[in-house]
Protein backbone atom coordinates (compact mmCIF):
# COMPACT_ATOMS: atom_id res chain seq x y z
CA UNK A 1 0.00 0.00 0.00
CA UNK A 2 1.37 3.10 -0.95
CA UNK A 3 1.56 6.05 1.52
CA UNK A 4 1.96 9.56 1.99
CA UNK A 5 1.68 12.66 4.61
CA UNK A 6 -2.13 12.78 3.65
CA UNK A 7 -2.59 9.12 4.12
CA UNK A 8 -0.49 8.45 7.18
CA UNK A 9 -2.90 11.41 8.90
CA UNK A 10 -5.27 9.89 8.38
CA UNK A 11 -4.13 6.85 9.78
CA UNK A 12 -3.18 8.61 12.80
CA UNK A 13 -6.76 10.18 13.11
CA UNK A 14 -8.45 7.36 13.25
CA UNK A 15 -6.79 5.59 15.67
CA UNK A 16 -7.69 8.65 17.46
CA UNK A 17 -11.07 8.93 17.09
CA UNK A 18 -12.16 6.34 14.06
CA UNK A 19 -15.59 8.06 13.05
CA UNK A 20 -15.95 9.62 10.11
CA UNK A 21 -18.94 12.31 10.05
CA UNK A 22 -20.38 12.34 6.97
CA UNK A 23 -22.42 16.20 6.30
CA UNK A 24 -24.56 15.01 2.86
CA UNK A 25 -26.86 18.04 1.92
CA UNK A 26 -24.58 20.72 5.07
CA UNK A 27 -25.02 24.38 3.48
CA UNK A 28 -22.07 26.68 3.29
CA UNK A 29 -23.12 28.83 6.27
CA UNK A 30 -23.84 26.23 8.35
CA UNK A 31 -19.93 24.79 8.02
CA UNK A 32 -18.39 26.00 10.87
CA UNK A 33 -20.76 25.52 13.31
CA UNK A 34 -21.30 22.32 12.66
CA UNK A 35 -17.72 21.49 12.23
CA UNK A 36 -16.93 23.38 15.99
CA UNK A 37 -19.53 20.79 16.95
CA UNK A 38 -18.02 17.78 16.10
CA UNK A 39 -14.19 18.57 16.46
CA UNK A 40 -15.35 19.37 20.04
CA UNK A 41 -16.95 15.78 20.36
CA UNK A 42 -13.58 14.25 19.29
CA UNK A 43 -14.41 13.76 15.68
CA UNK A 44 -11.26 13.86 13.49
CA UNK A 45 -12.63 13.07 10.28
CA UNK A 46 -15.11 14.85 8.28
CA UNK A 47 -16.54 14.34 4.79
CA UNK A 48 -18.84 17.07 2.57
CA UNK A 49 -20.19 15.27 0.31
CA UNK A 50 -19.97 16.96 -3.43
CA UNK A 51 -23.77 16.62 -4.13
CA UNK A 52 -23.98 18.88 -1.19
CA UNK A 53 -24.96 22.97 -2.15
CA UNK A 54 -21.46 24.77 -2.71
CA UNK A 55 -19.58 21.60 -1.49
CA UNK A 56 -16.19 23.06 -2.28
CA UNK A 57 -16.97 26.29 -0.78
CA UNK A 58 -17.66 24.38 2.09
CA UNK A 59 -14.65 21.97 1.78
CA UNK A 60 -12.58 24.92 2.03
CA UNK A 61 -13.70 27.15 4.86
CA UNK A 62 -13.82 23.44 6.90
CA UNK A 63 -10.42 23.18 5.80
CA UNK A 64 -8.89 26.94 6.47
CA UNK A 65 -10.18 26.19 10.03
CA UNK A 66 -9.61 22.76 11.22
CA UNK A 67 -7.32 20.85 8.46
CA UNK A 68 -4.11 21.37 11.31
CA UNK A 69 -6.14 19.12 13.43
CA UNK A 70 -8.71 17.29 11.31
CA UNK A 71 -8.84 15.38 7.67
CA UNK A 72 -11.28 17.12 5.68
CA UNK A 73 -12.17 16.06 2.41
CA UNK A 74 -15.00 15.14 -0.39
CA UNK A 75 -17.63 12.16 -0.77
CA UNK A 76 -19.23 11.39 -3.81
CA UNK A 77 -16.34 12.09 -5.99
CA UNK A 78 -16.74 10.71 -9.10
CA UNK A 79 -14.23 12.23 -11.54
CA UNK A 80 -10.76 12.87 -11.87
CA UNK A 81 -11.29 16.38 -12.55
CA UNK A 82 -13.54 16.04 -9.13
CA UNK A 83 -10.26 15.20 -7.79
CA UNK A 84 -8.21 18.26 -8.63
CA UNK A 85 -10.88 21.06 -7.23
CA UNK A 86 -10.97 18.92 -4.25
CA UNK A 87 -7.40 19.68 -3.88
CA UNK A 88 -7.34 23.19 -4.80
CA UNK A 89 -10.08 23.80 -2.07
CA UNK A 90 -7.40 22.22 0.55
CA UNK A 91 -9.88 19.00 0.66
CA UNK A 92 -7.01 16.04 2.02
CA UNK A 93 -9.30 12.76 2.04
CA UNK A 94 -10.95 11.99 -1.37
CA UNK A 95 -14.23 9.49 -0.97
CA UNK A 96 -15.85 7.47 -3.38
CA UNK A 97 -19.09 5.90 -3.56
CA UNK A 98 -17.10 3.69 -6.48
CA UNK A 99 -13.87 1.87 -7.48
CA UNK A 100 -13.06 3.59 -10.31
CA UNK A 101 -9.15 3.06 -10.72
CA UNK A 102 -8.96 6.44 -12.89
CA UNK A 103 -10.29 8.56 -9.83
CA UNK A 104 -7.90 6.85 -7.49
CA UNK A 105 -5.23 7.16 -9.67
CA UNK A 106 -5.38 10.72 -9.59
CA UNK A 107 -6.16 10.97 -5.71
CA UNK A 108 -2.36 9.12 -5.67
CA UNK A 109 -0.79 11.40 -8.08
CA UNK A 110 -2.07 14.54 -6.53
CA UNK A 111 -0.77 12.60 -3.28
CA UNK A 112 -4.43 13.12 -1.38
CA UNK A 113 -5.77 9.79 0.67
CA UNK A 114 -8.51 8.21 -1.06
CA UNK A 115 -11.16 5.42 0.10
CA UNK A 116 -13.09 3.90 -2.70
CA UNK A 117 -16.57 2.09 -2.25
CA UNK A 118 -16.41 -1.54 -3.14
CA UNK A 119 -19.30 -4.41 -2.66
CA UNK A 120 -17.15 -7.30 -3.78
CA UNK A 121 -13.37 -8.83 -2.92
CA UNK A 122 -12.84 -8.56 -6.82
CA UNK A 123 -13.56 -4.41 -6.23
CA UNK A 124 -11.34 -4.46 -2.94
CA UNK A 125 -8.37 -6.24 -4.37
CA UNK A 126 -8.63 -3.79 -7.91
CA UNK A 127 -8.83 -0.73 -5.93
CA UNK A 128 -5.82 -1.79 -3.37
CA UNK A 129 -3.77 -2.45 -6.34
CA UNK A 130 -4.65 1.03 -8.41
CA UNK A 131 -3.28 2.60 -4.86
CA UNK A 132 -6.48 2.87 -2.39
CA UNK A 133 -5.34 3.94 1.17
CA UNK A 134 -8.17 2.43 2.89
CA UNK A 135 -11.38 0.74 1.11
CA UNK A 136 -15.29 1.93 1.91
CA UNK A 137 -17.58 -0.78 2.87
CA UNK A 138 -20.72 -0.03 0.95
CA UNK A 139 -23.31 -0.45 1.69
CA UNK A 140 -22.60 -1.93 5.18
CA UNK A 141 -26.29 -2.28 6.04
CA UNK A 142 -26.63 -4.75 2.97
CA UNK A 143 -23.14 -6.00 3.05
CA UNK A 144 -23.32 -7.02 7.05
CA UNK A 145 -20.75 -7.21 9.61
CA UNK A 146 -20.22 -11.01 8.51
CA UNK A 147 -19.11 -10.02 4.76
CA UNK A 148 -16.63 -7.34 6.86
CA UNK A 149 -15.19 -9.86 8.54
CA UNK A 150 -14.75 -12.34 6.27
CA UNK A 151 -12.71 -9.76 4.11
CA UNK A 152 -10.83 -9.31 6.97
CA UNK A 153 -9.45 -12.86 6.14
CA UNK A 154 -8.20 -12.32 2.92
CA UNK A 155 -7.28 -8.86 2.24
CA UNK A 156 -3.77 -7.31 3.08
CA UNK A 157 -3.05 -7.26 6.88
CA UNK A 158 -3.25 -3.67 7.41
CA UNK A 159 -6.01 -2.71 5.06
CA UNK A 160 -8.12 -0.05 6.95
CA UNK A 161 -11.89 -1.37 6.04
CA UNK A 162 -14.61 1.90 6.93
CA UNK A 163 -18.07 0.62 6.87
CA UNK A 164 -20.33 2.89 5.22
CA UNK A 165 -24.57 2.60 5.68
CA UNK A 166 -26.69 1.70 8.70
CA UNK A 167 -23.61 2.12 11.73
CA UNK A 168 -25.32 3.42 14.84
CA UNK A 169 -24.04 3.74 18.24
CA UNK A 170 -25.85 0.45 18.57
CA UNK A 171 -24.00 -1.50 15.81
CA UNK A 172 -20.77 0.11 15.92
CA UNK A 173 -19.68 -2.62 18.69
CA UNK A 174 -20.42 -5.38 16.27
CA UNK A 175 -18.69 -3.51 13.08
CA UNK A 176 -15.83 -3.10 15.45
CA UNK A 177 -15.22 -6.57 16.55
CA UNK A 178 -15.96 -7.77 12.58
CA UNK A 179 -12.53 -5.75 12.40
CA UNK A 180 -13.76 -2.11 11.00
CA UNK A 181 -11.02 0.47 11.17
CA UNK A 182 -13.26 3.40 10.88
CA UNK A 183 -16.56 3.45 10.99
CA UNK A 184 -18.70 6.53 8.38
CA UNK A 185 -21.60 7.92 9.76
CA UNK A 186 -24.00 10.13 7.34
CA UNK A 187 -27.97 10.50 8.41
CA UNK A 188 -27.48 8.93 11.90
CA UNK A 189 -25.56 11.59 12.32
CA UNK A 190 -26.16 14.84 10.21
CA UNK A 191 -29.22 15.47 8.21
CA UNK A 192 -30.11 19.12 6.75
CA UNK A 193 -31.51 21.45 8.19
CA UNK A 194 -30.33 20.01 11.61
CA UNK A 195 -29.67 21.91 14.43
CA UNK A 196 -26.17 22.19 16.41
CA UNK A 197 -27.66 20.89 19.45
CA UNK A 198 -29.17 18.26 17.75
CA UNK A 199 -25.81 17.59 15.79
CA UNK A 200 -24.16 17.68 19.39
CA UNK A 201 -26.47 15.35 21.17
CA UNK A 202 -25.76 12.59 18.00
CA UNK A 203 -21.90 13.29 18.17
CA UNK A 204 -21.50 12.87 21.48
CA UNK A 205 -23.44 9.39 21.47
CA UNK A 206 -21.09 8.11 18.70
CA UNK A 207 -18.05 9.06 21.00
CA UNK A 208 -19.58 7.42 23.96
CA UNK A 209 -19.95 4.35 21.98
CA UNK A 210 -16.52 4.29 20.77
CA UNK A 211 -14.95 4.80 23.87
CA UNK A 212 -16.97 2.59 25.30
CA UNK A 213 -15.30 -0.09 23.16
CA UNK A 214 -11.91 0.38 25.22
Amino acid sequence: MITNDCSERLTARLAEMPLVAILRGIEVHEVIATCTTLVEAGFRVIEIPLNSPRALESIEAAAAAFGESTTIGAGTVLTPAAVSEVAAAGGELIVMPHGDCAVISAVVAAELTVAPGVATPTEAFAALAAGAHALKLFPAEVLGVKTLKAWGAVLPPATPLIPVGGVTPQTLAEFHAAGAAGYGIGSALYQPGMSVADVRTRANAFVSAVRALN
